[in-house]
């Protein structure tokens, strides 16, 4: 049976971080502790890689209109 996205985030809610990539070039990483159908997102731990380095922002709410996707993180 095929795999709906929302079973994939379920496997990885509060265990692996994911790799988020945002409108206007921004990725993000860090824990995935919540999520709704309209895929706002709520990260732990998040942090951002910029061209100085590994920005760390914490908790963080990303609204889901921002999201272009989202995946499990390769560390």
């Amino acid at each position: 049976m095929t795999k709906r996205p929302l079973d994939i985030l379920e496997q990885v809610l509060n265990r692996e971080p994911v790799f988020i990539s945002l409108k206007g070039g921004r990725e993000i990483r860090g824990i995935l502790q919540g999520y709704d159908v309209h895929m706002n997102l709520v990260l732990d731990r998040a942090e951002e890689e910029t061209e100085d380095g590994v920005v760390k922002l914490g908790t963080l709410i990303v609204r889901g209109d921002n999201v272009i996707y989202i995946s499990p993180s390769i560390e």
